[in-house]
């Protein structure tokens, strides 16, 4: 039986995590987006965020990773991202704001998954909205379970 690529959106931290330790579970996420296994969902103002976030010196911890290696991951990444347009916004429910706008990108983009770190900051939406939520190691484990 052949499964459908799995839709996923990832929080900021998951982006940071694999810039910081490419050999790690959101590293390895990306990596199945590459072979496409896993689809990622972005909306422009998540993808502003990737940016601003990933383009910071200090999550450089690698020796010799610069800005310009920043950019490729960048580079690499984007093709990876099937853009989500924003139809409905919920806002204001989380404690913090900014993750409202990842809530939204997972909703309007009816992703299968919302992986983070931060399971209990999206607690509100995943109990509103039936949003799941899972760390990447456990995304890693249900992909690997496949056939």
């Amino acid at each position: 039986m052949a499964y459908r690529s799995m839709r996923l959106v990832l929080d900021t931290s998951v982006v940071v995590k694999a810039v910081r330790n490419f050999r790690g579970a959101s590293a390895a996420l990306i990596a199945e987006a590459l072979e496409g296994r896993v689809t990622l969902l972005v909306s422009t103002p998540l993808w502003l965020e990737y940016e601003a976030v990933v383009t910071r010196p200090e999550h450089w911890v690698w020796p010799g990773f610069g800005a310009e290696d920043a950019e490729r991951f960048l580079s690499l990444l984007a093709p990876l991202c099937e853009p989500v347009d924003i139809a409905f916004k919920w806002r204001g429910f989380l404690a913090d704001p900014d993750d409202d706008m990842v809530v939204e990108a997972a909703l309007n983009g009816r992703a299968d998954a919302l992986a983070t770190f931060d399971q209990q900051g999206f607690a509100a939406a995943a109990e509103q909205f039936g949003l799941v939520l899972q760390r990447p190691d456990a995304i890693l484990a249900q992909l690997r379970n496949r056939p």
